[in-house]
């Protein structure tokens, strides 16, 4: 079965989807649909614009949304999913090529998104460090055992794991899990505690908008960052995706479910690899490439 994978934040870089404006009409209208959506030239900064202007909270993440949807949308028939995830972020990705979300509702909803984490973000100093070369058990463990708030956030493959949580509880963690034999406990160039329950004013303001949004009947089942298992009910979709914000990316565990249920040949559709790296840490014996129009 051919399963699309969907990246998160990280994935951005100068002049992503250029290609695709200057070869595609359909690309060139979806494009210009979301300047006006979001009420900036969002296009110009994707193609032109820094790479700190591109990490902006509110810039990042309707691009590589932009991105991953309207090279979707542009494959055509040759894009003909048996099952899709996403990768924080990603999953709205998913979901609008996936048929649950129209183009325009899951732009809105990654807008929103955005600017409500960084709004959280802004309400307390907070972080995210990558802990490599440790077993999930432990890190949970210690994370459960240090003061202040810290978790597990990112189930990225075997051996690694993101921990989200505030500045001191972070730090002291790292020092714990470097201490129980983490090959590197590294904290992370990101603006706050994202899948933590700190992203909790975000998480509200956010549901408010989905339950504000219509989801339909999906054209494949989707593996959610919360659930791991494959939805195809518009109503639980709808559920999972409210409390993605506070909730852990258990990515490894999703992936190993698509491989399960029959998943053999995963193609990654937006900026970036990262995702196909990941896939080889969680079973080499899988066929992984890039989407390409």
């Amino acid at each position: 079965m051919k399963a699309y994978i969907f990246p998160g934040q990280g994935a951005q870089f100068t002049g992503m989807g250029q290609d695709l404006y200057e070869s595609s009409a359909k690309a060139k209208e979806l494009f210009q649909q979301a300047n006006d959506i979001l009420g900036f030239d969002i296009t110009k900064i994707m193609f032109e614009g820094s790479a700190d202007e591109l990490k902006q909270t509110k810039v990042t993440q309707p691009a590589i949304f932009l991105h991953s949807t309207i090279l979707a949308e542009v494959m055509g028939q040759s894009f003909k999913p048996e099952m899709v995830a996403g990768h924080s972020l990603g999953e709205i990705s998913a979901l609008v090529a996936n048929r649950t979300l129209a183009f325009s509702d899951g732009l809105t909803l990654v807008s929103k998104r955005a600017q409500a984490m960084q709004k959280a973000c802004e309400l307390e100093p907070s972080t995210m460090a990558a802990v490599l070369g440790l077993e999930d058990h432990l890190v949970e463990a210690i994370c459960a055992d240090t003061p202040g708030i810290v978790v597990a956030a990112n189930y990225n493959c075997p051996g690694q794991l993101v921990i989200s949580g505030d500045i001191n509880a972070v730090n002291l963690a790292c020092e714990k899990l470097t201490e129980a034999g983490a090959r590197r406990a590294l904290l992370l160039p990101v603006g706050g505690a994202f899948h933590s329950p700190l992203m909790e004013p975000a998480r509200e303001e956010l549901a408010a908008a989905i339950e504000n949004t219509v989801f339909t009947t999906p054209a494949c089942p989707i593996y959610q960052n919360v659930s791991t298992v494959a939805v195809t009910n518009p109503a639980d979709i709808q559920k999972n995706l409210m409390f993605q914000l506070t909730a852990p990316v258990k990515w490894t565990q999703s992936i190993q479910n698509m491989i399960k249920d029959g998943g053999t040949e995963f193609i990654e559709v937006g900026p970036g690899n990262v995702l196909q790296g990941l896939m080889r840490k969680i079973d080499r014996k899988v066929t992984t490439s890039k989407a390409e129009v």
